[in-house]
Order: C-alpha cells, then structure tokens, then sequence
C-alpha cells in the first residue's frame, strides 16, 4: 500500500486504527532492522521499534507530510536509536565492561548476523565507529539509501554525510587491514 493512501487512513479519525495496523504491518520489520542494525541485542531492539512506533502514534498529528512516512518513521526510530546507545554507554562508565565490549559479545551468539567470520569482523569494525558514522554507514551501505533520503532523516547536510561516510570507509578498512 503506498504512502499516501496510508497517511489517509491515519488523518481519518474513523480509519486511525486501521491506519496504523496498515503503517506497523508495512514498516515494521524495516524499522525493527534498521535499530537492530545500531543496537545489535534483540531485546533492544524490539523495545526501541515499539517506542518507535507509540511515538509515531503519539505524534501522528504532528506529522506534516514533509517526508515520506518511512522517512519519518526512521528519523524517529534513530533518534531512538542513538537516545538509547547514549544512554547505555553512560550506564557502561560505572560497569567492568564497555558496552562496546557488551555488544561484541552479542555478535557471535545474534541471529541477524550470519556467523560467517567475514560478517563478523565487518560488524566488530561498525562497533568502533562514532554512532553517527555507524548509523550513516548503515543507512547508506546496507539500506541502500540515497544521501539525501539519509539527510531527511538525521537532519544532516548532503555534503557533512558524505564526509561521515567516506570517514566510516576509511576507519573500516583501516580495522580491516589490522585485524
């Protein structure tokens, strides 16, 4: 179902309901992918794809029809995304352990991720880098999205994304080459 036939649904307050059902049975998998992609721990993950989602609803008159819905989804599924890393590695300061080294951990046993050690060191190479790289990497490498879908969504310039990414590539072959 497209868009705009969604949104419909949504404004409508006899069809909302049936409107989001349609929303969270379109995006959901996609949102619930693009957060496991930045919190690796599926517990996490799937916490963070419901706020994502009761923030949306919460928001839904807020939702001015600038972006595309999936857009707006993502941008609300990244800020919460990147809330939550914040807010782990805090915790993590007063732990034996990084989080970081946490979620290192978490590679080897997830279910999102194959096991092949070429997958593996790729996805240990992600962990180094800043969450805004992370998250652009992603986007773009493994989303397949434009830079300017990327930029509707972290608000950032098509020219300052390009930079984050070209400096993600750069730090990956780098972790690569060393290990």
């Amino acid at each position: 179902m497209e868009d705009s036939q969604i949104i419909a649904k949504l404004q409508d307050p006899d069809t909302r309901h049936y409107g989001f059902n349609l929303m969270l049975n379109t995006y959901q998998q996609r949102v619930y992918w693009h957060i496991r992609k930045m919190v690796i721990i599926h517990e996490d993950a799937d916490d963070l794809t419901q706020n994502t989602f009761i923030k949306a609803w919460n928001s839904l008159d807020k939702f001015r029809g600038d972006s595309s819905l999936y857009t707006w989804l993502y941008r609300i599924a990244t800020n919460e995304s990147l809330n939550f890393l914040k807010k782990k590695k805090r915790w993590s300061v007063f732990s034996a352990n990084s989080y970081q080294e946490v979620l290192e951990g978490q590679l080897a046993t997830s279910d999102g991720i194959s096991g092949d050690a070429i997958e593996l060191k790729l996805q240990k190479a992600l962990l180094t880098l800043p969450d805004k790289q992370r998250l652009v990497f992603n986007l773009k490498y493994f989303d397949e999205m434009k830079f300017e879908e990327i930029a509707d969504i972290t608000n950032t310039s098509v020219g300052a994304l390009k930079a984050s990414y070209h400096h993600a590539v750069k730090k990956i072959e780098n972790y690569l080459r060393l290990d």
